[in-house]
């Protein structure tokens, strides 16, 4: 008997564990995403096998440094299945982040995948925080890596005053961005002013005047 029960609790680790992987397994070779399709999926539908091409499998995207940094001097470049078709259904993706003298990643959360990165140049300040609030950060130098837990607040600071830049490489095709602030200040429709002032203790003008620094981005 204890066996038998031994035999089932390991089955329904096993079962668990492959339930909540970040991305679902692969049923065949490859799907590259047909962006043209109109069908809603979780995640996107298939091209026809005779119209996929090697192509669907390149990018060169990765190569520079990003564009004009924004204004945490921060410039984010994604490899994800948006920008490479071939990433449809295989779990994976990259992003590059170009970090300018002093720049910021504010403290966000990727819902959908861990993240590691690994330091092309510079130095950073990383770090995380558990669901314990215990923060866990260092400092992080060329070559090295860290790893961000899926879905905990992280992030990283260029101290320097030189430039710096990290590939993050993330276990889903498509992990998500969920920044702190801009969700909890430029949500469309706005958060209310009450929910906010008793969440930091603070009086409405002072949460309007927040708002005011991060105004809600235009719809497509």
């Amino acid at each position: 008997m204890k066996v038998a029960k031994l035999l089932v609790v390991v089955t329904l680790a096993l079962l668990l564990a492959t339930t909540f992987s970040a991305d679902p397994d692969l049923l065949q070779d490859l799907c590259v995403a047909d962006f043209a399709s109109g069908v809603n999926v979780n995640g996107f539908t298939c091209k026809e096998a005779s119209k996929v091409n090697v192509t669907d499998f390149f990018s060169n995207i990765l190569a520079k440094p990003g564009g004009t940094p924004n204004t945490y001097g921060l410039s984010v470049t994604g490899a994800n299945v948006e920008k490479v078709a071939g990433l449809n259904t295989l779990g994976v993706s990259l992003a590059r982040i170009d970090f300018a003298p002093g720049g910021l990643n504010p403290p966000h959360t990727h819902p959908r995948a861990t993240e590691i990165v690994f330091v092309l140049q510079g130095q950073l300040e990383v770090g995380f925080i558990t669901t314990a609030n215990e923060l866990m950060s260092m400092i992080i130098n060329e070559g090295d890596i860290f790893v961000f837990p899926k879905g905990l607040v992280h992030f990283q600071n260029n101290n320097a005053n030189v430039a710096a830049a990290v590939i993050s490489a993330f276990n889903s095709q498509l992990p998500g961005t969920q920044s702190i602030a801009t969700t909890l200040f430029a949500a469309t429709p706005s958060v209310p002013d009450h929910v906010l002032t008793k969440t930091f203790q603070v009086g409405t003008n002072e949460v309007q005047e927040i708002k005011s620094r991060f105004p809600v981005p235009p719809k497509n």
